[in-house]
């Protein structure tokens, strides 16, 4: 049997984002596989660290044995490299990079080049690295934070049932009478609210709604700019804002769904893109970072990050064409028989374990 693991994350381990949610399915399914996960929550600021966040990884990191494997998140990995690098020696060390810390929107130049440098030092003191996504592999040469040749482990998707408005349009239920378009993501700088919301305000008022589904603690500042956005734009009788959402909240979110929208400046993987496709639902997002990877072709459509003007036309299109509409809709059906499942995952994350 192979040898217990703990996994170290950033903060609560419970969090719902995407990061967070591929990290506890990952557990999940090396338990199913027989292997002992222990998963341990840092106290401290991250990624700018803090002195709490210094000390609680090198508490973290002090209190397992000599040898043992250690998987540890990015966004705490990169921020600590010197409380790091005392145990380096010692422990087996992966690193799990869901996207480069210094990627983030909003970084000014001296952060961008703080997180730069001290996530280049941190991944060099780890046995191997484990990405999300053939992007970020990509990215992390490009960048010159790795020389280790990353492995790939994109995550899987749990199979759902066809939402509502695709089997409508597959002739199995009545069409519905206006479009819902949703959009999973915290509400954040880098997922790009403020953008599909000037979009939206572009569109002619009837035949839609919009649902924002997200947490608005992550930053708060951001979530307020998006309210008082969506008052100053009057959309408020169009747009909902019914906060984080839990699983079962989320399966209803997706069977009110007719399209996802996803704004994003840059996602490291895109996971809402596969949980949309699971249930036959087409995606208009943007391409930044891992996105023009992760939809496949014909199941959506893409527009350049932050660029309202093309994301307004590429939902007028939907709106408009319903042959459109059909032929979407008909190809992520298909894609959705392909999609990889979280064992799937699971049994090449194991692998990617063993690799030296």
């Amino acid at each position: 049997m192979s040898q217990p693991l703990t996994l170290i994350v950033p903060g609560d381990p419970d969090q719902r984002t995407g990061g967070y949610l591929y990290d506890r399915r990952i557990v999940e399914e090396l338990r199913q596989l027989g292997r002992k996960v222990d998963v341990f929550g840092l106290d401290g600021r991250f990624p700018l660290a803090d002195e709490t966040a210094v000390e609680a990884m090198d508490a973290a990191l002090c209190a397992l044995p000599a040898g043992a494997a250690v998987v540890i998140d990015g966004l705490a990995l990169g921020a600590v490299p010197e409380a790091v690098a005392a145990h380096a020696d010692r422990l087996d060390l992966t690193a799990l990079v869901h996207h480069p810390l210094s990627d983030e929107t909003g970084l000014n130049e001296q952060d961008r080049l703080q997180l730069l440098g001290s996530e280049r030092r941190a991944l060099a003191l780890c046995r191997r690295i484990i990405v999300t996504s053939a992007y970020t592999a990509r990215r992390l040469v490009e960048l010159d934070l790795s020389t280790h040749p990353a492995c790939v482990v994109e995550p899987g998707v749990a199979a759902a049932e066809l939402a509502p408005a695709t089997r409508a349009r597959m002739g199995e239920a009545p069409q519905p009478g206006e479009e819902h378009l949703l959009c999973v993501a915290s509400l954040t700088p880098r997922k790009g609210q403020d953008v599909l919301l000037n979009a939206l305000s572009r569109l002619a008022p009837g035949g839609w709604r919009c649902r924002l589904s997200g947490s608005a603690e992550r930053n708060r500042a951001f979530a307020a700019r998006i309210t008082a956005q969506i008052k100053n734009v009057r959309l408020g009788d169009r747009v909902e804002l019914p906060g984080e959402r839990n699983e079962a909240e989320l399966a209803d979110d997706y069977a009110w769904a007719t399209v996802c929208v996803l704004p994003s400046h840059y996602e490291g993987y895109g996971m809402v893109v596969t949980e949309a496709l699971a249930r036959g639902l087409p995606v208009i997002s943007t391409s930044g970072g891992a996105l023009a990877d992760t939809l496949p072709d014909g199941a959506g459509l893409q527009v350049a990050p932050g660029d309202a003007e093309q994301l307004q036309a590429a939902i007028a299109r939907w709106m408009s064409e319903p042959s459109l509409r059909r032929d979407l809709t008909a190809a992520a059906v298909r894609v959705r028989a392909h999609l990889p499942s979280w064992a799937d995952s699971g049994r090449l994350f194991a692998l990617a374990l063993e690799q030296t």
